[in-house]
């Protein structure tokens, strides 16, 4: 892998429509955005960031937004406190030079700044996501617990990083 030093910067209004693109070619893994729901989504991150000219995103919430995610409101349900990563993309040509991995370095050290422990997302178990699987496993996320959503069309394991204090 060669490391990419490109900037990590906020996602603004005039990356929208890149990041709506990124995110909308990786569908399966994400869930289809249309640009009023990415406005909305953006408004209420805990840290929305990209690198480049939206080469890569990340997009996180904390444990108070007001999303209606059945992911996200899992773990609303079992924790009072944490960031729960919603999406990050890498898109195809930018990918192996170490994108997705300096945007989650950032957010663990900008939910530490501010006091946060517990960082969670969710990996598709069905359609399987294995890469994900293997990479949020390496950053020392683990399985806390699975569920199927929509109807059941989709089945999905859910992981948790503790941060040191």
């Amino acid at each position: 892998m060669s490391l990419d030093l490109s900037p990590i910067e906020t996602i603004g209004a005039a990356d929208e429509a890149a990041v709506l693109a990124l995110n909308n070619r990786h569908a399966a893994e994400l869930s289809w955005l249309e640009p009023k729901r990415l406005s909305d989504l953006l408004g209420q991150a805990f840290h929305a960031r990209r690198i480049g000219s939206v080469e890569a995103f990340l997009i996180t919430f904390d444990q108070d937004a007001a999303y209606d995610s059945p992911n996200f409101l899992w773990f609303r349900q079992r924790y009072p406190r944490f960031v729960y990563v919603d999406r990050v993309a890498v898109a195809a040509s930018a990918r192996g030079r170490g994108h997705a991995r300096r945007l989650y370095e950032e957010l663990f050290a900008r939910a530490g700044a501010v006091g946060h422990t517990l960082v969670t997302c969710e990996v598709n178990a069905d359609p399987p996501n294995l890469a994900s699987d293997a990479f949020h496993t390496a950053l020392g996320f683990g399985e806390v617990g699975a569920a199927a959503i929509h109807g059941g069309t989709k089945t999905v394991r859910y992981y948790a990083k503790t941060l040191a204090a």
